[in-house]
């Protein structure tokens, strides 16, 4: 979509979130009370902002963007304020749903416009390249409150992230001994386990042929099996406890480490292999000056996948027996007592244990590989 039909969609948004103004009052529901005063705040603010993103020279586009993050920022807060101080929740109208329509519109261009700066700061550019995604989540998280309080989901389909929040907040204790049983103790032994014996026996299959010639077909055979079938043999061999789980973690990253760091391994050059035997280097002297370096980026690309995979196979794993505790055996017993926002908030913990182990091995990469293409930028 060109600048100049985005500019006319931000028009069309002011004038249906004008038109809301009036369906509220047309639609014959009671008028809300104080909720029509930062609505109309809103909308006198987006005719300003607006009248200044049309007369170029009387704003920057800078400017221009900031005007139109305030007026989501106030259309957002009359938004929620309509829904739980002035008893709109389950009950509203055409009007209301118009001016939301119009906010995603004007927040749709405000965050374009915010993601298409670029800052001569270093410092500023990492900030933006935070910020933007930052409020885009926020925006996904005030149109799913909105979407469920406005049409009264029921909580057991889907809870309001409000409710998630408190169920969050209330449930600290309880959260963290399930993060400490299931990512503490199972994912990280596991994790440590499969990707570095995984690591090793690359450099074993390395040097002897044989090896690999027979493991590398092996692993995509193994990566093939389902989790759901390995999961409850290794509860049998293991027992109950987070060493069951820890073992399906490294059968789980234990090949897709192989693979990778095998991969690695092959993709040092044959010229500077070549210099190498030209200077007199032996087999393990070329592996760790020349073909280890050269295979990092194979090894953090496993170890970022093995993230997620760990995770993922210890929580399933609990499915199938487990003390009485990790996020696995909670998630399995919440979606029985009906307790939806129980489930959320353990799923929340997870998507952020992964997430902060995904991003600190992708930090670590970064450090260690700056010299690959990859993160050569362009002066």
């Amino acid at each position: 979509m060109t600048r100049a039909r985005i500019d006319w969609f931000c028009a069309a948004a002011l004038v249906l979130g004008l038109a809301a103004l009036v369906l509220k009052f047309a639609d014959g529901t009671q008028p809300a009370g104080p909720f029509e005063i930062p609505v109309i705040a809103a909308a006198l603010v987006g005719i300003l902002g607006l009248s200044a993103w049309f007369v170029r020279r009387r704003a920057g586009g800078q400017w221009r963007t900031l005007i139109l993050l305030a007026v989501v920022a106030l259309g957002v807060v009359a938004a929620l304020r309509g829904l739980y101080a002035h008893g709109l929740a389950g009950q509203a109208a055409a009007g209301y749903w118009a001016f939301i329509l119009a906010i995603w519109a004007l927040a749709w261009r405000g965050i374009d416009g915010l993601a298409e700066m670029q800052p001569l700061n270093p410092n500023a550019a990492r900030a933006l390249g935070i910020l933007v995604p930052a409020l885009f989540g926020a925006w996904l998280l005030f149109l799913w409150e909105v979407l469920v309080a406005g049409f009264a989901i029921p909580q057991v389909l889907l809870p309001a992230p409000s409710t998630i929040g408190v169920r969050f907040a209330g449930s600290l204790g309880i959260l963290w001994e399930d993060f400490n049983q299931t990512f503490l103790k199972a994912v990280l032994a596991g994790y440590a386990m499969g990707c570095g014996s995984g690591f090793l026996v690359a450099i074993l299959a390395d040097r002897v042929g044989f090896l690999k010639r027979g493991l590398l077909p092996l692993g995509n055979l193994v990566s093939a099996l389902p989790i759901v079938g390995v999961a409850p043999i290794m509860v049998m061999w293991f027992g109950f406890d987070w060493q069951s789980k820890a073992a399906v973690v490294v059968v789980m990253t234990f090949f897709p480490m192989l693979i990778n760091a095998g991969a690695g391994l092959a993709a040092a050059g044959t010229q500077e292999r070549e210099l190498m035997q030209s200077y007199g280097a032996g087999y393990w002297q070329t592996l760790f000056k020349l073909r280890l370096p050269a295979s990092l980026p194979f090894v953090f690309n496993a170890l970022k996948i093995n993230s997620t995979l760990a995770l993922i196979g210890a929580i399933v794993a609990e499915f199938f027996g487990t003390p009485i505790v990790g996020m696995g055996f909670r998630i399995s017993t919440e979606v029985g007592r009906m307790n939806v926002d129980m489930v959320w908030a353990e799923i929340l913990v997870a998507a952020l244990a992964g997430s902060l182990f995904y991003g600190l091995l992708a930090l670590i990469e970064r450090n260690l590989t700056f010299w690959h293409p990859s993160y050569r930028r362009s002066r």
